[in-house]
């Protein structure tokens, strides 16, 4: 174990130096749900003004998801650049765990993920979101949870598929479902009875709905129940995922 630890910190420090050199993802991954609260949020007050709550209360969570999805699913690309560049070659000779290559990426794409979160959260307060510090700390840890799910799948996909060209238009198909139909944007009740039975069967709505209910204090059974569930099983399978394809290209 201590083997492993060591191993998994030292591909971690180098992805942050990395990152540290080159801020530009951190940055463009940050302004998109910046810019969706600063100029989506205030056009919801109509809207969910009609559930009786508070709009950024409701928003943010929402946002919260959309960055560790849409974030994350970006992680891969990276990797891609590394392949191309004889990085994942050289790792393939080194005595290093597999699972450690991943998981100091991973390590990576949590850290920063946790510091995008705690600005939005911050931003989301300053604009008035209800303070509800044990709920808060629930949302971001599912967020971290999920985007790690995101992460570690998307760096399955970049080295099985080793394009970009191949890998953008999947990202993109994913995450027009799922942003529509997740109840990231607006409430799905608001839908017609049909979308609202389909998204049922997206688990990231089910992972919204609990964020959203740690958020306003409302720890509903049923609601945490299968929103952790699913948080639990998508990591879960990413990083089984992931660890079989980095062992797969390091044999």
């Amino acid at each position: 174990m201590s083997t492993f630890l060591r191993e998994t910190s030292i591909v971690f420090r180098r992805q942050l130096r990395m990152n540290l050199r080159n801020p530009a993802w951190v940055i463009i991954g940050m302004l998109q749900p910046v810019l969706y609260l600063l100029l989506f949020g205030p056009l919801l007050e109509p809207v969910i003004g009609q559930l009786g709550v508070n709009q950024y209360t409701w928003f943010v969570p929402g946002m919260l998801v959309q960055l560790g999805i849409f974030g994350a699913f970006f992680a891969g690309f990276s990797l891609i650049g590394e392949w191309r560049e004889g990085v994942i070659e050289a790792e393939r000779v080194t005595p290093a765990s597999r699972s450690a290559l991943l998981m100091g990426r991973l390590g990576r794409d949590l850290l920063q993920l946790l510091v995008q979160a705690l600005i939005l959260v911050a931003l989301g307060l300053a604009m008035g979101m209800e303070w509800n510090p044990g709920g808060i700390l629930l949302g971001i840890v599912l967020t971290i949870l999920l985007g790690g799910a995101c992460a570690a799948g998307s760096n399955a996909f970049a080295l099985t598929v080793k394009s970009e060209d191949v890998m953008a238009p999947v990202i993109n198909l994913v995450m027009m479902p799922v942003l529509l139909l997740s109840g990231i944007l607006l409430p799905m009740s608001f839908g017609a009875a049909w979308l609202d039975t389909l998204a049922d069967f997206m688990p990231i709505r089910h992972v919204v709905d609990a964020v959203r209910g740690a958020f306003f204090g409302e720890f509903d059974a049923s609601v945490m129940g299968w929103g952790v569930g699913w948080t639990v099983l998508l990591f879960a399978l990413a990083v089984w995922w992931g660890t079989a394809v980095f062992r797969r290209e390091n044999a």
